[in-house]
């Protein structure tokens, strides 16, 4: 158990009386980063563990989010490295395309500029000295966390090698037809100019206004319903369910479309739900996603009637105007006329906006360059099926399937400057080039590459092969791919963890770039709401980490992880967490100078206490729990579990225990600090995985060893002369500890009931003859301040517990009848409190009529006064006797 480590006893000076987070966690880390504890090596015969971080934005800033994966991650990938995997945690950043070139874009606008004064190669230089001067904060911030990934192999998104890989997969996707040009609807932003992934759109509840609109005359018209009325100047047809008896008669008729010299058809589809609203609904191809099915089906045109800034460019008397003017301005004209038969407002619905600039999305319909994904989505749902790739937790996978069953084809062109510009060549008599990464590309007069640049979930859609070297054969994708574990947040299930399964299948031939995703959910505050920047609640969780410290911070998150559940988080909770830190530091602290060591082997067990053997024993389950919880990423219970070996079993039962011994001295106590020493040794090592720092500082103390980071993972406890498979249990001293926590417990409940201060001695007799607990008088007294029986001792209270009995002399340490009258009182309250409940609940009229939760209100009163009553009574019937 104690390998790795030397032969050492601490002195207690070694500790400082206090553990000061700010003063150990910055040096400590450096030092694990200077000499090289988390760089993998390719050439090692270990066998490989590889996780590739979600690469943050260079945007970025660490947040809870971040901080609550990276300490999943972290523990991950340390456990591993302990158990002897080469483990790789490979670190980076995205180049963020639009967050980026938006932060450079407002830079030019204090200086009164544009990106097009510069140019498009003057903007991408000034974007890189940029990054190279502001980008990259956050990789700082992960070292205050801790994040023990590789700084050797840190990648971007841009670097050369992964920019290969892009240029590589765009040239093979194309040569296979699987990436194409084409006009479509796509999410457009009217103030960062450009397309915009799904995931890039915001939505939320705004008041807008419906409308409905007649269009036609007489018989020959109907009403259509519209949030965006400035778009029916686009309509191109109305549309009806054809089964939709009321509107047979119009079908293939073409009807006046109001405030135009236009007529529009009426087409019959499926898609037209008759039930909702009238039943007709407008159809404007170019600028709604639904509507641009239906003119494909039915052969309509695309009336594009708005600008790439949202500016209306048809129709006189809108024409100029802002596309939010044009609605209040279409409105009026079309009451004028008289069409207008219903309007609501406000009327409160979902809308787009774009996540960086929260400008209202804009559906249009573009030019871009697409993904058929129809092939990649199958392989990448294959894999799943098959169980190459497992989600964990498993009921994820449903939803993982309901994306890439139903996934459409893949918009991957940006209209933006800064990005891996589309490898494409234009000729001047209309050829089409698309040049690899060893290609040169056609020169002379006419030619232009395409100025578009590629979707940022492009180039981060090759992060877990492209990061190791891909499209080279490199001994580092040959040792570390697959990665074993993708760990990301459910929240971006569709559109980076199903781009990657895509590419990785793609491009590994049929190799899938993890064998494991394990979904989180995402962090809330501590009443379970969403933490946002805009709102209150947002925590900057660098605050806590000076505040607490950062194993603090870790401890608090990991306890909140339930695999695929949101994880709720309040400071109460990490300062609770730090009283853990301090509390792991004190009793550490205090083992060691009471002689705790790590020096020579374990007691053979006959020189073992009870009470020996019983920690020992639940050491060894513990150490077997924890593992169990880390192969099911159960991160909140194996946390919980350390918590309470820690705090409750080591600490608070067998530290206090053992203290009788230590003070005693002699043989015993050398065996029991050998104990102590050893259960210290692996109860650090199996805790640093999530709070690291402070585990690293106390265990090369108590240990004589160099670093925690590659010590060994313990394995089983073994114990000389009582060696058996799966390690050292020993049910009779746990079933005999047990007995021992009973009397204790129920004594100091007594004590407690009586009003008596923890602090406050008792004379008591223990009858302890007949009993395991014979053994433990001197710790059962310890910890009970219960004094030895005097010749005046006189049982004012006998306790029958655990086949034992405890007798009391409580006289002249509470006033008796001072303590009859007040619990009388309060059992004449609690007597009261049922009678009323009991009489409004035998009350048919008022049960029947009264709500629900008034009912369960009073149900609730009635238990809690019959509680109050058995426990009352107890405690007088315990009382001494006048």
């Amino acid at each position: 158990m104690t390998e790795n480590s030397q032969q050492h006893t601490a002195p207690a000076t070694d500790l400082p009386t206090q553990y000061a987070p700010a003063e150990v966690e910055g040096p400590l880390y450096e030092r694990w980063v200077e000499r090289g504890y988390f760089e993998a090596h390719a050439s090692s015969d270990k066998p490989p563990y590889t996780i590739v971080i979600p690469p943050p934005n260079v945007t970025g800033s660490l947040h809870l989010g971040h901080a609550f994966q990276h300490t999943l991650m972290d523990a991950l990938t340390r456990r591993k490295r302990m158990q002897g995997f080469e483990s790789l945690w490979l670190p980076g950043m995205d180049h963020a395309g639009i967050a980026t070139q938006n932060k450079v874009e407002q830079q030019l606008a204090e200086e009164g500029k544009s990106r097009h004064d510069l140019g498009r190669e003057e903007f991408t230089a000034r974007v890189w000295q940029w990054k190279d001067e502001y980008g990259g904060k956050i990789l700082g911030q992960m070292r205050r966390l801790g994040d023990g990934v590789d700084w050797s192999r840190e990648r971007f998104t841009m670097d050369e090698g992964l920019s290969k890989a892009v240029q590589t997969i765009f040239k093979r996707l194309y040569d296979d037809e699987l990436i194409y040009r084409a006009e479509r609807i796509i999410n457009w932003c009217p103030r960062c100019l450009t397309a915009i992934s799904d995931i890039e759109v915001e939505y939320q509840e705004d008041a807008g206004e419906l409308v409905s609109i007649r269009y036609g005359e007489g018989e020959d018209s109907l009403v259509v319903a519209t949030t965006r009325a400035e778009t029916m100047l686009g309509d191109t047809a109305v549309a009806v369910h054809p089964d939709d008896e009321r509107y047979k008669h119009l079908v293939g008729k073409h009807i006046k479309l109001p405030l135009t010299d236009r007529t529009i058809p009426v087409v019959a589809d499926t898609h037209v739900d008759p039930e909702f609203g009238t039943g007709a609904v407008k159809v404007t191809p170019a600028h709604d996603p639904n509507d641009f099915e239906i003119g494909r089906r039915h052969d309509l045109p695309n009336m594009t009637v708005m600008d790439e800034r949202g500016v209306i460019t048809v129709h006189g008397p809108f024409l100029g105007l802002d596309r939010f003017e044009a609605r209040s301005a279409v409105v009026g004209a079309l009451k004028e006329q008289g069409r207008i038969v219903a309007e609501k407002r406000p009327y409160m619905h979902s809308v787009g906006h774009c996540s960086r600039c929260k400008t209202t999305v804009e559906p249009r319909l573009s030019m871009q360059w697409w993904v058929k994904v129809a092939p990649l989505a199958q392989a990448a749902g294959d894999a799943v099926r098959d169980g190459r790739v497992a989600i964990h937790p498993e009921d994820m996978s449903k939803r993982y399937f309901d994306w890439v069953d139903n996934m459409h084809d893949w918009c991957i062109s940006r209209q933006l400057w800064w990005g891996h510009r589309i490898p494409i060549w234009y000729g001047p008599e209309g050829e089409v080039v698309c040049v690899g990464p060893d290609e040169q590309p056609p020169t002379g007069e006419g030619w232009t590459q395409d100025s578009d640049v590629l979707d940022t979930w492009f180039s981060s859609g090759l992060w877990p092969f492209s990061t190791l070297g891909w499209p080279e054969k490199t001994p580092d994708l040959e040792k570390f791919y697959s990665t074993d574990v993708l760990l990301t947040g459910h929240d971006i299930i569709f559109f980076w963890v199903a781009r990657m399964m895509m590419f990785g299948l793609y491009a590994m031939d049929g190799e899938a770039p993890f064998k494991t995703i394990a979904l989180t959910g995402l962090v809330r505050d501590e009443f379970g709401k969403k933490m946002s920047k805009s709102n209150p609640n947002a925590v900057d969780p660098l605050v806590w980490m000076d505040k607490y410290g950062s194993d603090a911070v870790r401890f608090t998150l990991a306890k909140g992880a339930n695999p695929g559940a949101d994880v709720p988080i309040g400071e109460d909770w990490v300062q609770a967490s730090r009283n853990f830190t301090n509390k792991v530091w004190n009793a550490t602290r205090f083992a060691l100078m009471n002689g705790a060591t790590v020096e020579g082997d374990l007691p053979p067990a006959e020189q073992l206490s009870a009470t020996d053997r019983w920690i020992l024993s639940r050491l060894d389950k513990t150490v077997a729990e924890v593992d169990a919880f880390y192969d099911d990423f159960q991160f909140a219970k194996l946390s919980e579990a350390l918590y309470h070996f820690a705090w409750d079993e080591v600490f608070d039962w067998y530290v206090e225990l053992s203290k009788p011994t230590f003070f005693a001295g002699g043989d015993q106590a050398r065996v029991s600090a050998r104990v102590l020493g050893e259960v210290l040794d692996v109860m650090l090592r199996i805790l640093h995985p999530v709070i690291p720092f402070v585990t690293d500082t106390l265990w090369t103390t108590l240990t004589g060893g160099e670093t925690l980071v590659t010590a060994d993972w313990p394995a089983t406890v073994s114990v000389p002369g009582a060696d058996a498979p799966g390690g050292f249990r020993d049910d009779a001293a746990e079933q005999e500890i047990a007995l021992v926590q009973q009397v204790v417990t129920e004594v100091r409940r007594f004590r407690k009931d009586q009003g008596l201060k923890d602090g406050q001695k008792v004379p008591a007799r223990l009858s302890l003859d007949g009993t395991p607990l014979v053994a433990h008088e001197a710790a059962i007294r310890q910890l009970l301040r219960l004094q030895p029986e005097g010749e005046e001792f006189a049982a004012t209270a006998t306790l029958p517990v655990a086949g034992a009995t405890v007798a009391l002399d409580l006289s002249g340490t509470i006033d008796v009848e001072a303590e009859r009258k007040r619990l009388t009182k309060d059992l004449g309250a609690a007597e009261k409190e049922k009678a009323e409940a009991e009489k409004k609940l035998g009350n048919e009229a008022f049960v029947g009529k009264a709500p629900e939760n008034v009912v369960e209100k009073i149900k609730a009163r009635l238990t809690k006064a019959e509680a109050d009553i058995a426990r009352i009574t107890t405690q007088l019937g315990n009382l001494p006797q006048a």
